[in-house]
């Protein structure tokens, strides 16, 4: 019942679910000190914004921006495939997927909590099969929800689990792309601590032993969302160079490539996220 009421909500523009989003980013800033004290922790800790006039005004559009990201899923998770795909306004740095596809050995898009990172799984999937890591969440109806949004012919979801982690390797012994979440917080044993905008975060060094083992590309890629509710415009660009075999070495360079991106778009960064958490069973660093 939910996902026809959802469908038919998709088809209104996407410029009102981002002024939706405003206010929901903000009620939730509002009701729940925990989620916000977090959101102004790592937003200090990345000692972005300049004055504290700038910082504030930083904060007040992460707030929003936050907002924003919940909201589309609508229209992105439901709307009609050719109406989000003419979301996309633009896209730079297609040429190096070309390139990597010409290569033959599969493309690893890396795709951080920044700008609207749905679409741009969505987007590569018109174009040619992926295979998308993910974490199924703690509430059934909502992991419905996100099964049946992102439910697209040419995109498989892998769980972030042994199984998950197989169907990425097959993806790239099939020469296909895979997607993955790089700055999101994996569990014990899966990853190394590496700082983060100064600050020890548990990585995944999952990006880089599949990088290894396949030989396949590595693209970084994120959706900016653009004002008024125009749509987004994709960025698409290679590692400034390739990831170590050293899992801790090559789990700091992942870090560092997410902090320029990051840096150059910080308002739509999700600093909400809990970035910085210690998983079950880890030592701390």
């Amino acid at each position: 019942m939910l996902n026809p009421m959802l469908r038919l909500l998709a088809l209104l523009p996407l410029s009102w679910f981002h002024a939706a989003g405003i206010l929901l980013g903000w009620a939730v800033y509002l009701a729940s000190p925990r989620y916000a004290a977090r959101l102004r922790e790592n937003l200090a800790q990345s000692s972005l914004g300049g004055d504290e006039d700038s910082k504030q005004l930083l904060l007040h559009q992460c707030i929003a921006e936050s907002g924003k990201g919940v909201m589309e899923l609508i229209p992105i998770w439901f709307g009609k495939p050719e109406k989000v795909a003419a979301l996309v306004r633009d896209c730079h740095g297609w040429e190096h997927v070309e390139a990597g596809l010409a290569q033959g050995k599969g493309i690893i898009f890396l795709t951080p909590h920044l700008g609207c990172f749905e679409i741009s799984a969505l987007y590569a999937a018109q174009h040619f099969p992926l295979t998308v890591l993910y974490r199924p969440p703690k509430l059934a109806w909502l992991g419905a929800l996100m099964l049946a949004g992102r439910s697209h012919k040419q995109l498989t979801l892998a769980p972030a689990n042994l199984r998950g982690v197989r169907l990425l390797l097959r993806a790239l012994k099939r020469k296909q792309a895979i997607g993955l979440l790089p700055d999101q917080a994996p569990g014990v044993g899966e990853g190394v601590w590496a700082d983060f905008f100064g600050r020890p975060a548990y990585t995944m060094t999952l990006p880089g032993g599949l990088a290894e083992t396949s030989g396949a590309t590595v693209l970084l890629a994120f959706a900016r969302r653009l004002p008024q509710g125009r749509g987004y415009a994709i960025t698409i660009q290679p590692l400034a160079e390739n990831l170590p075999t050293d899992a801790s070495a090559a789990a700091q360079k992942l870090n560092l490539a997410v902090e320029a991106l990051v840096r150059d778009c910080p308002q739509q960064y999700l600093w909400g996220y809990n970035r910085y958490k210690t998983p079950a069973g880890a030592s701390p660093p």
